[in-house]
């Protein structure tokens, strides 16, 4: 196994492409800690399911977009399975609504950055003390980082250009300490992050427009991150990696 032994946090791993990459670590021998914030419900199910088929994981509630509740997180962790954190994928993030610019007050914009931004910087921030040589962390960046997102998604788009911007930074400070740093573009992936956000005329149209014809798969995004986390890719780091099928290429 890739990641036997080894500990990894999964910040919002409760469900969708969180779900699927705790999974995916937790199959490689990885300790999971599976983070969440409201959603208990799903967190516990996915624990679960990473139990039934014989791996090890824990759930930890903590808001990601606070930094106190983060440094809890470091403590259960490092209290379940040691000191040393070799893995961390921060998933968690969101569009919140489509607003245009004139739609937009401060207070939105702000909670937007703070979801996707603030919480990869909190993270890293208390994670990356606890990691050691050759450790790994996987961020979650967007398409919409790339090409601007679609209509009412200004913010969300900013955010995770934010993301790939702080990536690349990190890659160089911790790079001196043997500490990767990626970051993975999904496109349109099947999730209810699309069920709730996306008209299901405008997926069949992008899904269309794929060269591969179709929607990408949470599991599909799992197999990057895994491979982001391992050995595998020892001499990746700074990359923002897309996955979308062929719709963007950069």
């Amino acid at each position: 196994m890739k990641l036997q032994n080894k500990t990894a946090v999964v910040i919002g791993g409760g469900r969708d492409i969180g779900r699927s990459v705790s999974l995916s670590l937790a199959a490689e021998g990885a300790n999971v800690v599976v983070n969440y914030q409201n959603d208990k419900a799903s967190a516990e199910e996915t624990v679960g399911l990473i139990k039934e088929a014989g791996g090890n994981a824990i759930i930890c509630q903590a808001d990601a977009t606070n930094f106190s509740d983060m440094q809890r997180l470091v403590e259960l962790t490092c209290e379940t399975f040691g000191n040393e954190i070799h893995v961390l994928a921060n998933v968690v993030g969101g569009l919140v609504a489509r607003k245009a610019l004139s739609e937009m007050d401060e207070a939105f914009f702000d909670h937007v950055m703070r979801l996707n931004v603030h919480s990869v910087f909190f993270a890293t921030q208390v994670i990356a003390p606890k990691m050691p040589e050759g450790a790994s962390i996987v961020n979650f960046a967007s398409q919409a980082g790339r090409d601007g997102g679609g209509p009412g998604a200004a913010a969300y788009a900013t955010s995770k250009g934010a993301v790939m911007a702080f990536t690349r930074s990190m890659a160089k400070e911790l790079g001196k300490k043997d500490i990767r740093v990626n970051a993975i573009c999904p496109g349109m992936i099947n999730t209810s992050f699309h069920d709730r956000f996306t008209k299901d005329a405008v997926r069949t149209m992008v899904a269309g427009a794929t060269p591969l014809g179709r929607e990408g798969r949470p599991e599909e995004v799992a197999d990057l991150t895994v491979y982001l986390a391992s050995a595998d890719s020892t001499f990746i780091n700074g990359a923002c990696i897309d996955i979308n099928g062929g719709t963007l290429f950069s």
